[in-house]
Order: structure tokens, then C-alpha cells, then sequence
């Protein structure tokens, strides 16, 4: 699959951009100066979820929607020997951290440190230790709290990953937070889609990036109610279960490489769902299945609860390694997910019957 130069300029600077939950800010900016060109108006709520909006005086609203955020640690306790000792910011995973870098976003600016862990020499004839909140722990070079209060550090200071964005064998987009800010992209691309090959569209088009997605679908549920939408259709990432140690009996039969994947669930709307198949098999555009028993874990939830129901539909893209710092997603599912989005919009009309018979 081929990008525009660029739009991937855009994904790169994104990706590279801390953004996590409760700090998006930096991030919602580059997103926001990317889309400008190609909607009427932009807008920011109060807690930091902005939308593009094509079409802004129009009665019947559809929303396209990722979240923004990554997950991330808080400071949470500084012993008085400078050690820092975490909390999690979302779904952040232990077992990766021991020996990672990280930036501590303090109120002097970032301070680097390292989660450090016990050589192996050490570890010998003892019960392994394995990762948990309780004994993983920063280490900034310093020496008492006092030290690390000097730097800017204190509880409550955000900390993140500074892994970096990079394509490999030409078929795989790599980095932190792919989820969900490869979501911010495609959506991003679709509106810039429908700008470049001027097509008009008869209802007022969201191109909605949503905050605090990781603690709990916060800000899709609160912009949600400020939009009102007549029709949402949200992209995330689900797991690719064909990388080790994932039962597909449990999480589905989900592959990179195979197309975006289209979900089954109590939230999504069927309507809204065969229109996105129906457009994927008119259109040529390969697709998978996923069924989520209760709640899709998505901001499709959120949207589909709100005003009295909306309805939503949840288009994923398969990803390796989720809540790591090197999640994977094909380039060429990427470019689909965009495809099918696209496709669908330009299919939805203000007259079409959404309730069930």
C-alpha cells in the first residue's frame, strides 16, 4: 500500500507526539493542524476531544471516530533514596517495562529514567521475580528525593515511552500507541479523501478524535452527548491471534494482512454493520469478522448508549502486540480501513431507515 508523502509525514510527527490519557493536548494539536485543510470547522470540548466537521449547518450528523490517547504510568511515590514507583495510566502492561527507557514529563520538562530490574547473575537459586506494579520501579539518576524534586519530578507527573515510528519489510507500521492514533489517521485521511476528490456529501460529516478512551471511554461519552450524531461508525484496533500465545477459541480468528475487521455485537447496529459489509464486497475491499459477547471494549459502546442510542458500527484493524511498545499493523489493512470508511460514507443518505423490522 502507498501513502502520500505527506500523510505519512503526518503519521510519523503524530505517532512520534506524547499523548497520553489526560494529556493529549500535543498530540490533538498535530492532528488538528493535519486536518484543517480538509473540513469547515474545527472544535475542542473541555476535556481535550476535538472534531473536524465537514458541513457544519446540516440537520442529519454522522461521526467517524478513534481516540487519541496512549496508555502511560503516573508517578504515584519517590522513596527517599530517588526510586519512583508507579501507577498505571490506562492499560500500560508491567511485564514490558523492566529495562525500558522512559520520559518523565516533569514541570521543568522531560527527565529520562529507566525502569530497572536485578541482573540475572543475581537471580540465581530464587524463586524468579516477576514484574508487578508493587516492584517495578524509575531510576533517574538520582539519589534522594530531594534530588528528584530538584528535577521537576513529583507525584502526578505523566510518564511515556519514547519509542519511535518506523516501517518494516515494507509491509508492517511499527511503534507505540498505534492504538489508537493509527485511528486518528485513518480518519484523518478519509476526510482528506473526500476533500482531494471533491466529493459532497448530504449530511454534516465528524471527523471525531476522542480523549481518555484507555480509562474508560470518557471522552467519546462525553462528546457523544455534545454532538447528538444520528450515526456512528468508530475505528480501533483489535488483536491479531495468530502471534503466540493467543487462544483464538477465546479472541477470534483476526489476522494482519487480511483486511479491516468488522464487528459483531449487542452495541452495533445491524444497518449501519451490512451497509459496511454490502460496501466491502461491492467495492472489492477484503474484510474479516469479530464478535464481542457483551461490549465491544470500544468507544463504539459509548456512542451507541448515548441519546437515547445511536446507531454505531465498529470497524477494526488487526494489530500485533497491543499495549507494547512495538505494536505492528499492515499497511495494507491500513489503507482498507481508510478504503471502507470512505466507501461507506459517500453510501449514507439522511432517508435511509435505521430502525429494525
Amino acid at each position: 500500500m502507498k501513502f502520500e508523502k505527506k500523510s505519512l509525514k503526518f503519521l510519523e510527527k503524530y505517532l512520534n507526539t506524547s499523548s497520553p490519557t489526560g494529556y493529549e493536548h500535543k498530540g490533538q494539536e498535530v492532528w488538528m493542524d493535519y486536518i484543517r485543510p480538509y473540513v469547515d470547522k474545527i472544535e475542542v470540548d473541555h476535556y481535550g476531544t476535538c472534531y473536524g466537521i465537514i458541513n457544519p449547518d446540516a440537520q442529519f450528523k454522522v461521526v467517524i471516530e478513534a481516540h487519541a490517547d496512549e496508555i502511560s504510568w503516573y508517578v504515584n511515590y519517590i522513596t527517599d533514596e530517588g526510586l519512583i514507583y508507579v501507577i498505571r495510566n490506562g492499560g500500560s502492561d508491567q511485564t514490558i517495562a523492566p529495562s525500558k527507557v522512559v520520559h518523565i514529563h516533569g514541570e521543568n520538562g522531560i527527565v529520562k529514567g529507566v525502569f530497572g530490574w536485578p541482573a540475572i547473575h543475581t537471580r540465581t537459586n530464587q524463586n524468579e521475580p516477576v514484574p508487578k506494579i508493587e516492584n517495578i520501579f524509575i531510576d533517574c539518576g538520582a539519589t534522594t528525593k530531594k534530588e528528584v524534586e530538584e528535577m521537576g519530578i513529583y507525584v502526578g507527573c505523566m510518564i511515556t515511552y519514547p519509542d519511535e515510528f518506523f516501517e518494516m519489510n515494507d509491509r508492517y507500521f511499527v511503534c507505540r500507541a498505534l492504538d489508537n492514533r493509527i485511528g486518528g489517521f485513518m480518519i484523518a485521511e478519509v476526510a482528506r479523501l473526500l476533500k482531494e476528490n471533491k466529493k459532497t456529501i448530504p449530511f454534516g460529516l465528524y471527523i471525531t478524535n476522542s480523549v481518555q478512551e484507555e480509562v474508560g471511554l470518557y471522552g467519546a461519552d462525553m462528546i457523544a452527548d455534545t454532538i447528538k450524531p444520528n450515526i456512528a461508525i468508530v475505528t480501533d484496533v483489535t488483536h491479531d491471534t495468530t502471534t503466540p500465545m493467543i487462544e483464538k477459541k477465546k479472541e477470534g480468528d483476526q489476522k494482519c494482512g487480511d483486511g479491516p475487521v468488522v464487528f459483531f455485537a449487542p452495541s452495533v447496529h445491524h444497518v449501519i454493520r451490512e451497509l459496511i459489509i454490502d460496501t466491502a464486497k461491492t467495492k472489492k475491499i477484503p474484510f474479516q469478522r469479530a464478535a464481542a459477547s457483551r461490549a465491544t471494549g470500544t468507544d463504539t459502546d459509548a456512542f451507541a448508549h448515548s441519546n437515547g442510542g445511536v446507531p454505531s458500527a465498529l470497524i477494526s484493524l488487526p494489530l500485533r502486540y497491543m499495549h507494547t511498545t512495538v505494536e505492528m499493523v499492515s499497511k495494507e489493512d491500513v489503507g482498507n480501513v481508510i478504503k471502507l470508511i470512505y466507501e461507506t460514507i459517500l453510501k449514507i443518505k439522511p432517508e435511509m431507515k435505521l430502525k429494525y423490522h
